[in-house]
């Protein structure tokens, strides 16, 4: 089996071109295994891996627990809001007293940027970050990035915009490296309110126009409005926003071209996506859901092999 250059999984920065096919390749045996009649395997039999989450979570949460059971993985799922956190208890005791249990990796998201990095740099188990803060969130690009190549047969060469809440998402910022180092060409399109005053130092195009960016892309990534990370008002009001960057049906029918629609979730209907839109033929939503289970198979997998 070839193997990852990095035994964590801790941001898309960290990854080579390379290790990003990898990936892909596995993934594609996975969604194999997962469409057959018996969806399991048993490649990871003997390893414990323990789901770490100290933000709430649903579909990413599932995505790894049924990508871990279908690999015949133990599982220990562990939740911030039930557990010692509360009284307490240190990040890194925490995981000290779930490692002192046998885990051999770690599944974790976090409120705090750059927690995953702090955990690999003093426990042995390989860590993989679910998010942390509004820094990355590595299985979901590559997720994305997997079903664009899945859908138009390749990512190089293609034009991804993506739209939306760019400063407090941490999806845009995996996407963005994930997208750059497999040869597309990226841009970013919100108000200037949500966009990062660095935005221009990752070599993407900006836009402010949602009509302009969707006219020009192959793909639309469209991001959810994180009301829960913004402390101040970055627009008016929802109702505003919908207005000027919400996308709807009639907008991708009236373009002189396909494009491929794609959202993380959850969608906020009616705000950055019409519900029209995101059911309509050009969304391939819930393909991103089916490919994240096959993605993170490929990650665990290709991590465990790691330390073999």
């Amino acid at each position: 089996m070839s193997k990852l250059s990095q035994r964590h999984l801790l941001g898309i920065k960290n990854l080579t071109r390379e290790d990003l096919e990898l990936i892909f390749e596995t993934a594609d045996n996975f969604k194999e295994v997962i469409n057959r009649p018996i969806k399991k395997v048993p490649s990871l039999r003997d390893v414990t891996i323990a789901n770490i989450f100290f933000e709430n979570s649903t579909r990413t949460r599932l995505s790894f627990e049924l990508a871990e059971k279908r690999l015949s993985a133990d599982v220990v799922n562990f939740s911030a809001s039930n557990s010692s956190v509360k009284k307490g208890e240190t990040l890194l005791d925490t995981v000290h007293n779930i490692l002192a249990m046998k885990v051999d990796m770690v599944v974790m998201r976090h409120a705090s940027a750059g927690a995953p990095h702090f955990l690999a740099r003093h426990i042995n188990a390989n860590i993989i970050n679910a998010g942390d803060g509004t820094h990355e969130h590595p299985t979901q690009a590559l997720l994305d990035a997997f079903s664009i190549r899945e859908k138009l047969g390749a990512v190089s060469g293609k034009k991804i915009a993506i739209i939306g809440d760019i400063l407090h998402s941490r999806v845009a910022l995996s996407n963005i490296f994930a997208l750059q180092k497999l040869g597309a060409e990226v841009m970013v399109c919100a108000p200037p309110t949500l966009l990062p005053k660095y935005i221009s130092s990752l070599g993407v195009k900006v836009e402010l126009e949602v009509q302009k960016a969707l006219a020009w892309c192959d793909v639309a990534n469209v991001l959810r409005i994180q009301l829960e990370r913004q402390q101040i008002k970055y627009f008016p009001s929802l109702r505003e926003y919908s207005l000027y960057y919400g996308i709807n049906k009639k907008m991708l029918d009236d373009l002189k071209k396909e494009i491929v629609l794609m959202h993380p979730g959850p969608i906020n209907r009616g705000v950055e996506l019409s519900s029209d839109a995101a059911d309509s033929h050009h969304s391939i939503i819930l393909d991103q859901v089916e490919n994240g289970v096959a993605v993170r198979m490929a990650v665990l997998y290709l991590l465990a092999g790691s330390t073999n």
